[in-house]
């Protein structure tokens, strides 16, 4: 029997990245439709997670639609929901500065999460920002400088498109980190909150679950790290020679979503 057979065998839930792995920019990655098909035939579950948080889940929503995919608010979470959750419970009522976009403020303040531009905030929460100014990079820095603590919805460097890589979050962070000398705490990918959000709102148990995306460091380390499963696929941004490079090593590992349709 095919080990990856194994593997697939115990999943009950499949938590997909969407790009890289489900999509390239606008367009979605051939077989990705049918997989989706197969886990409901058998009677599993999938729900989309991405550490993009330059979006807002509505927008997630209606892309997706627009590829044949129709999905509720209940069937995608993203890094931005794990930073909401996260402030709300263990920073409640803290005041942040959020160098993100218009459409991750617009989720922060529908959150309730205390936003202020033009004062010394609590926190600065660093997202991937496609907006960036110098202005918001130089007002995050001071106010990191001047005390304020510093978060960051993802860790994940380039985001892959169409027409290549482009620079995520972590690039961001990267400079301000090199600026202030202050590391920030990551949510997101592939830390504990986000795998405890996924079980609290899905039911299932962690051994499960697996976590399934083209990167390792945050979709398989996800679940490698956190008791879950973690699944490759070498659709996005990690080849194959990269996994024996890493201390992150997958379940399993496919070519696409596609690959897997034979074994469920």
């Amino acid at each position: 029997m095919d080990d990856r057979k194994k593997v697939l065998d115990r999943i009950k839930l499949f938590v997909l990245d969407m790009d890289g792995t489900f999509y390239l920019g606008e367009n979605l990655i051939p077989g990705s439709l049918e997989f989706l098909d197969r886990v409901r035939d058998t009677g599993r579950d999938f729900i989309f997670f991405t550490n993009n948080s330059s979006k807002s889940v509505s927008l997630y929503i209606d892309k997706l639609n627009r590829m044949g995919c129709s999905i509720g608010r209940s069937g995608i979470m993203t890094s931005g929901d794990v930073t909401t959750e996260f402030l709300n419970t263990s920073r409640k009522g803290k005041t942040v500065y959020l160098m993100g976009t218009q459409a991750l403020i617009a989720e922060f303040e529908a959150a309730g999460i205390p936003l202020v531009y033009d004062e010394q905030p609590d926190i600065v929460v660093a997202a991937f920002d496609t907006e960036l100014t110098y202005h918001k990079l130089e007002r995050a820095c001071t106010y990191i400088r001047e005390g304020a603590e510093f978060l960051s919805t993802h860790l994940d460097i380039n985001c892959p498109t169409e027409t290549g890589f482009i620079p995520d979050c972590g690039a961001m962070c990267a400079c301000i980190a090199l600026s202030t000398g202050k590391e920030p705490r990551y949510l997101g990918k592939p830390f504990r909150e986000t795998v405890d959000m996924v079980l609290e709102r899905t039911g299932y148990k962690r051994e499960e679950v697996a976590f399934v995306g083209d990167r390792l460091y945050t979709d398989v380390a996800t679940g490698v790290r956190n008791g879950a499963n973690g699944i490759l696929v070498l659709s996005g941004e990690t080849h194959f020679e990269d996994i024996a490079k890493s201390d992150v090593k997958p379940d399993a590992v496919f070519d696409d979503l596609a690959e897997m349709i034979p074994l469920l």
